[in-house]
């Protein structure tokens, strides 16, 4: 059961595969926490609106498995400019998690996605 990770970072992606759910939310957090610490963007002008920092994504980091062709589930977080972190589940109808009292990003995407992961075995 292969679970693959994606970072888009820019123009940049990065693929790797995990054999367990376990091991792909661990390096899902390694590398946000390693992404929100190097994220430092500035307001973007255009013409007729600004864009604050944290209004932008700089990174993008996506989880998704088990199957390898069209995986049933899918979630990750998005670093924003300002180095704050965003979990979401899905790809195209993407919502946002939402995070309980004490629970960082990462553990709200982990609850979200092992949950989907419990009722899919099931």
């Amino acid at each position: 059961m292969p679970w693959k990770l994606t970072v888009r970072t820019g123009p940049r992606l990065e693929r790797s595969s995990y054999g367990e759910l376990d091991q792909a939310l661990d390096a899902l957090e390694g590398r946000g926490r390693q992404l929100a610490n190097n994220a430092a963007h500035d307001p973007v002008d255009v013409r007729v609106r600004r864009f604050e920092p944290v209004q932008q994504v700089a990174a993008r980091i996506e989880l998704a498995g088990p199957e390898r062709l069209l995986p049933s589930i899918r979630g990750g977080v998005d670093v924003r400019g300002d180095g704050s972190i965003e979990p979401f589940v899905g790809r195209v109808r993407r919502q946002i998690v939402e995070q309980r009292q004490g629970e960082s990003a990462y553990q709200a995407v982990q609850r979200a996605l092992t949950a989907r992961a419990q009722a899919r075995s099931t």
